[in-house]
Order: structure tokens, then sequence, then C-alpha cells
């Protein structure tokens, strides 16, 4: 009997209504397969074959003490866990292939596939560059700074300054909102604007010229040289960055008076670079979970740094330094400061093209935000002042 015989017999022992629907599904039984061929042509064309595993070669710039060097691995876990193993980060401890003023240099050429650092460090490359993170906060925090990066057009404006103008095969994600900076760690508490006179005075980016024009003769010097700098007398006083990286970094071990708040660096983010090359390499996936990873260690860094700075704060105060709030003269001094250090640069057309971006940003959002966020202080004494007391 022949193939089309046994059909026709089948198809006479299944009810009419039936039919149509038998032969519907072979047919999708058929499409299915056609559907899913295609799906796994396209999978294997855009993502490694299965079982290759990438692996991503970047540098820190922290001292492995140091909380920020932390986040790096914490992103590297984020990006790994996401991917599901296809993507894996080496992350190399500060200065094993570059210094860290020298780590964009190693990413661009290729020799690092990506590196994580602060914008300042390519000051002396571009003065601009100090402007994403250390540059005059306009009334903002650091979390209207990585507003203005995503929604103000700050993107734009670094990858014009670090692709375009610094001909450099980089691509950067910021993240990372670092709480204000303290005025720094002293040998004793700072009370008046002329107290920083002659005062040898480590920071960094354009901030160094805020302090030049307050009497400092201010310095750079990357972060894991600091403590050794105030303990050898190259430097008198110095800011790093925030408790948690100062006490890691044992700024408490060289100097008992720490002052916080300032106006010289209340904006600052972090950066995570790659070579340009190496990410538009990967396939489309994993680009987006190199971004989204930064986003959402960007959150997680918040989170963790709330519970970490509380702690270590506590726990600075507890081994004898004095903590003191900065004066509001010297803060004063500071915006003045930065007035005449903004009109300085601002001959300069692309670094006026970013500071009037960032100002226009600012006038819209930091006063909107005075307006919606109720001030905390007066709750927070209502609860805990007479506890404390």
């Amino acid at each position: 009997m022949s193939i089309q015989s046994v059909r026709r017999k089948i198809l006479k022992l299944i009810p009419a209504g039936a039919v149509g629907a038998f032969v519907a599904a072979c047919s999708g039984a058929v499409q299915n397969g056609q559907n899913k061929s295609a799906q796994t042509t396209q999978s294997t064309t855009n993502s490694p074959a299965t079982g290759e595993t990438i692996t991503l070669r970047m540098q820190s710039s922290w001292p492995v003490k140091d909380i920020f060097h932390e986040i790096f691995l914490d992103w590297g876990k984020k990006v790994e866990a996401m991917s599901g193993g296809r993507l894996k980060v080496n992350i190399l401890p500060a200065g094993s292939v570059a210094s860290a003023t020298q780590l964009i240099e190693a990413v661009d050429k290729g020799t690092l596939d990506g590196g994580h650092a602060f914008p300042a460090y390519w000051f002396g490359l571009n003065r601009a560059a100090s402007l994403f993170g250390t540059g005059p906060s306009f009334g903002m925090d650091a979390e209207m700074m990585l507003g203005w990066i995503h929604y103000g057009g700050g993107q734009e404006l670094y990858n014009e300054l670090i692709q375009t103008k610094l001909k450099k095969n980089v691509i950067s994600f910021f993240h990372g909102p670092v709480p204000t900076q303290p005025l720094g760690w002293f040998k004793q508490q700072v009370k008046a604007p002329a107290d920083f006179k002659g005062l040898k005075y480590r920071t960094a980016g354009i901030a160094l010229d805020v302090f030049k024009d307050m009497g400092a003769a201010s310095q750079f010097i990357p972060g894991g040289e600091i403590v050794s700098s105030l303990e050898r007398g190259v430097i008198d006083a110095a800011e790093f960055s925030n408790p948690s990286s100062d006490e890691g970094l044992g700024f408490p071990d060289v100097r008992k008076v720490l002052m916080l708040q300032s106006y010289h660096q209340p904006v600052e983010m972090l950066e995570l670079q790659m070579n340009k090359s190496k990410y538009d390499s990967l396939p489309p996936d994993l680009q987006a979970i190199i971004k989204y990873a930064t986003m959402a260690q960007s959150a997680d860094f918040t989170w963790k740094m709330m519970d970490r700075n509380s702690k270590d704060l506590e726990t600075i105060e507890k081994n004898g330094v004095k903590v003191f709030i900065t004066p509001k003269s010297i803060l004063e001094a500071q915006l003045q400061a930065w007035d005449k250090v903004i009109a300085k640069e601002s001959a300069d057309p692309f670094f006026k093209k970013v500071i009037d971006s960032q100002r226009a940003w600012a006038k819209r959002v930091a006063s909107s935000r005075l307006e919606i966020m109720v001030e905390n202080k007066t709750a927070y004494d209502h609860f805990f002042k007479e506890a404390q007391a």
C-alpha cells in the first residue's frame, strides 16, 4: 500500500472539524522547527561559541585596601553573573601595568582592556576633564552630576573630550556618586581661610587652583602615596575622598584632625573605562551587560557607602581623631575662588561649553530639588539629638 493511500485512510478516521487542526499542528511543528533553527543560528552569530569565555584584563587605580578597589571588584562580579560566565573580568591592582595618571594611555593602546579611576586623573591632558566630578557644584551633589551625565548631555561632552579632542580609543561609563569629600586631614583644626596660607596641601584636579587662590601650596599626589607623604613631611595636610577610603589607607595614623564638608569636590563620581575597539567587538548583549552592570553598581555603591562611611567614621572618632565641620567662612572663600577659576578657564571654548551645560542643568535641577526635598536636620534632631545629649 502506498504512503498516499495510508494518509487518505488516516484522514477518513479523523472527524472533519479536526482535520484543519491536525494539518495546522503539523504545519506549526515544521514552522517552529524552522524558527528554532533560525534563533539558534542568530544566537550563535551574536555570541561566543558554546563554552567560550571572554576575559577582560583591567586595572584598578586604587590601593587594594581602598573601598573603591572593592567597588571595582563588585562590578566585575556583577558582569560575570549577568553574562552567565561568558564575560570574566581579571582586575589587576593599582600600578600593575600603569600608574593612576597613565591608566588612560594603557587603555587607549589596548595594553589593558579597561580601568577604573577618577576623570580628574586626566587633568594634565585637558583641564576640562576635571569638570567631570571635581569641578564647581553649582548647588549639586554627585547624584545630580550623574543625572547631568545621563540626561543633561554630560556623556556626549565627555565622549567629545576623550574621543575627539584627546583622540583616545576609549569609551567611559560613569557611576558611583561619591559623598561630599572632606576638607581633609590636618595637624590642628582649621578655623579660617587664612589658615591655608603657605599650607602644603594635597588635592586633585582643578581644585588645585581653588586652594592656590586661598594661599595654599597645593599639589597632586596619587592616593596610595598620600599617607607616606604626610608622614615624611612632604605635605602638611591632605584630602583624598571619604571616611572609608581614608581610614583604610591609614590617614588616622598620621593626622588626628578631620575636617568634614567642602566645596572643592562635592560632585565626584567614578569612571569605568574600556578600550573602545575591544568594547565594539563584543556582542550587543555583552555590551549591554557592561553598561547596565555599571548602573547597577552605581546603586549598590550608594548603599554600601551609606553603611561603610557611617561605621568607619565612628571607628575614626573612637581611635582619637577629632572631627570638625568646616566653618562657613572657608566654604564661602572656596566659592569665591571658584568664581575666579571659572572665569579664567572659560577662555577655553570647550571648557566653557561644559561649564555652561552644567550650570544650565544645575539651575533647573538643583532648584527643583531644593523645593521638593524636605530638609532633614530638623527631623533628625527631633528623634535623636535629645537622646544623644
